[in-house]
């Protein structure tokens, strides 16, 4: 099933509300005050973009392993020779066996380097229509869930939500975290990389776990089947399962 942004083009506004009764006053200062109030509720945080060697390494360490995990093993099967394999298995079988946040704090540091650099690299720009209302809600401990759309090779979420970049305010801010396929958690050398940067597996368990601790998160619905369902030639079409 999926739903068209063009479908959306015959919804009309409805009149504003006071005291449970619906407003006459549609005069121009009544726009122009409404238009004021709701200028005020939108925050925007701008990063200048640079492409510089430094960001470039960064976002490389960060998501150059996609490619390079393909690329040892078709290596290490192809064209090593049996030192090399040796040294790949081994390497994989290590990477497998360690925790994936191995080796902890050192690891964290480094994606925060990572989430930083990324940042500047892609010149991350945020808009908060309404940061009272996110700041009430951390007040009270309660969970939000932050829903993407549509599905993309880069991983936007991670970096965008970050608790190191703080974008979002309050505790909401310093422990959201990304939901992603747990697929990238089995993988070597990958799993790690996710971790530092604060990744965990959009399980069930971990689904609700955070629900119930009020620590608030972000994820793609749709996973795999959105990517593979998704038509370049319709951008207005949003896949819902």
């Amino acid at each position: 099933m999926s739903i068209s942004m063009d479908d959306t083009a015959n919804i009309k506004s409805l009149p504003s509300r006071t005291n449970g009764s619906i407003s006459d006053d549609d005069d121009g200062s009544s726009s122009s005050r409404n238009s004021n109030d709701d200028d005020k509720k939108w925050k925007v945080h701008d990063t200048p973009q640079d492409s510089g060697l430094i960001p470039t390494i960064a976002v490389t360490l960060w998501l150059g392993w996609n490619g390079f995990v393909l690329w040892i093993m078709l290596y290490g099967i192809i064209f090593a020779d049996n030192v090399a394999r040796a040294v790949i298995i081994g390497s994989i079988s290590a990477s497998l066996a360690l925790p994936a946040n191995f080796p902890g704090q050192l690891g964290y540091r480094m994606g925060d380097w990572m989430m930083v650099r990324a940042e500047k690299y892609f010149g991350l720009k945020t808009v908060i229509e309404d940061e009272d209302d996110l700041i009430h809600h951390s007040e009270q401990n309660k969970a939000l869930i932050f829903a993407f759309s549509p599905h993309d090779m880069l991983p936007y979420a991670v970096f965008a939500f970050n608790p190191i970049l703080r974008r979002l305010p309050g505790k909401i801010g310093r422990e959201v975290s990304c939901l992603m396929t747990s697929a990238v958690f089995n993988v070597p050398f990958l799993k790690h990389v996710y971790s530092w940067v604060r990744g965990l597996p959009v399980d069930k368990r971990t689904f609700l776990r955070r629900l119930h601790s009020g620590e608030s998160f972000t994820f793609n619905p749709g996973g795999v089947q959105e990517v593979l369902m998704t038509n370049p030639q319709n951008p207005n079409d949003v896949i819902l399962y």
